[in-house]
């Protein structure tokens, strides 16, 4: 199963600059980049933002082992859900506002993929529906509604959406075999990614249960995936160009935006905010071997 957390699996543990506007009259958007790393950690990749400033994601200890986090100022809360595989607890998002709530996925002692919700400290699996031999929770609002994706018996991935113990399938018309929805902000709009019949990736976004969808593609763009959106309808991306190189990127207004953090050859940008926040991760280039990977927060404005 794609997601978050196996894309960026190839760095670690899953994973002020220029910023180029990709339409040629968007408005000038400014952003503002600072870091946000896990406190004595080798790799740090953040996922998820909420409106209080509060950052989840993963890292890896001076032990090379991964846990979940929630960074909640300088208060560090570690993650690694009991029915984990050691080093498999991955935080996908939160909710923005209110008791913290956070939901991603862990791999069981058969190796597959269960998606969990963390709160009150308490964890609590979202298997998917019925058919479902893994899953993925990929994000959650102040409903509780949780979006995520899941596996069927015959290898198929499709994108689900849980308010309370009942289950909405999405299926874009268009894909071939993959649909994972990503992101849901409070009024209920659905970001999703999917594989069409080339084996690309798009992107979509519904607000009606699946009934329409409208594609998101960054242009340009090989690859298309997207990440998750905020209460005003903005939406992160991480995308691939032709040159196999990944980005970040914001949808604002209507326009795209290529969200790179400087100097860096590997970029995402994951979770957004309605402060005009969003978090991502990215490498710069290295002497010695592979880069690590590392957090970053972005203001624009």
């Amino acid at each position: 199963m794609k997601s978050r957390r196996s894309l960026l699996g190839t760095i670690g543990f899953a994973l002020a600059g220029a910023v180029i506007a990709v339409a040629g009259d968007a408005p000038k958007l400014t952003f503002t980049f600072t870091k946000a790393n896990v406190p004595g950690a080798v790799q740090t990749g953040p996922s998820g933002i909420n409106n209080a400033g509060v950052v989840v994601g993963a890292y890896v200890d001076k032990n090379s082992v991964s846990h979940g986090y929630i960074l909640q100022g300088k208060k560090l809360t570690k993650l690694d859900d009991p029915k984990a595989m050691a080093g498999t607890t991955s935080p996908e998002n939160l909710n923005p506002d209110g008791p913290i709530s956070v939901v991603g996925a862990y791999n069981n002692s058969s190796g597959n993929s269960v998606g969990f919700l963390y709160k009150n400290g308490k964890y609590t699996d979202i298997p998917g529906p019925a058919s479902a031999v893994s899953s993925l929770a990929s994000g959650i609002n102040d409903n509780g509604a949780i979006v995520g994706d899941y596996m069927d018996t015959n290898g198929r991935t499709h994108g689900f959406l849980l308010q309370g113990k009942k289950y909405t399938t999405f299926d874009v018309p268009a894909a071939f075999g993959t649909t994972a929805a990503s992101g849901i902000n409070k009024a209920g709009w659905i970001v999703l990614w999917w594989k069409d019949q080339q084996g690309l990736i798009e992107s979509s976004i519904t607000k009606d249960n699946g009934k329409t969808y409208h594609t998101i593609d960054v242009p340009a763009a090989v690859d298309s995936y997207a990440s998750d959106l905020n209460s005003a309808g903005d939406v992160t991306y991480f995308w691939i160009d032709s040159a196999g190189t990944a980005h970040g990127a914001l949808l604002h207004a209507g326009k795209y935006y290529v969200v790179d953090y400087p100097k860096a050859i590997y970029n995402y940008a994951g979770g957004i905010n309605d402060q005009r926040a969003l978090v991502g991760g990215y490498q710069v280039k290295s002497k010695n071997g592979q880069p690590p990977l590392l957090g970053y927060k972005a203001m624009y404005k």
